[in-house]
């Protein structure tokens, strides 16, 4: 399967168990006015092409990659960021933090999600999107 993604949008990549991953797609979903973005588990068919077509190791980045067919992959604060941009008000100015160096935006990035199964815990499987939402979704 190639990923079929329409020239306007960017896909978000999230882990479908985890609940604090879950809570900021349905953010994002809530607060996409331009529906700029599409989205799809890591644990997906693609999900798993994406991983592997960038040879992601998911032992070090495992939560929210965004990806585009002009852009590539942004990983880890940088997919965060990128995403925020495109929010609104008051989430957008998130973007100031792009002045902070990647390597420490990265590190608070990477221990917040170490941590997120244990303070938000986990689902059993992914999440199902509401037959309204469907289309947001990459199968």
């Amino acid at each position: 399967m190639t990923i079929i993604l329409p020239k306007d949008k960017k896909l978000i990549l999230f882990d479908g168990v985890c609940n604090l991953c879950n809570a900021s797609i349905t953010y994002v979903i809530k607060h996409d006015k331009n529906n700029t973005f599409m989205f799809a588990p890591l644990q997906s068919e693609a999900g798993e092409q994406i991983i592997a077509k960038y040879n992601i190791d998911v032992e070090k980045t495992d939560s929210i990659l965004l990806y585009s067919n002009d852009n590539g992959l942004s990983i880890k604060s940088t997919a965060a960021l990128k995403i925020a941009k495109h929010l609104g008000v008051p989430i957008n100015l998130m973007i100031v933090f792009f002045i902070i160096p990647t390597f420490i935006r990265d590190w608070v990035y990477d221990y917040i999600a170490k941590n997120r199964y244990k303070w938000y815990g986990k689902k059993e499987a992914c999440m199902i999107p509401t037959p309204e939402l469907k289309a947001k979704f990459l199968e």
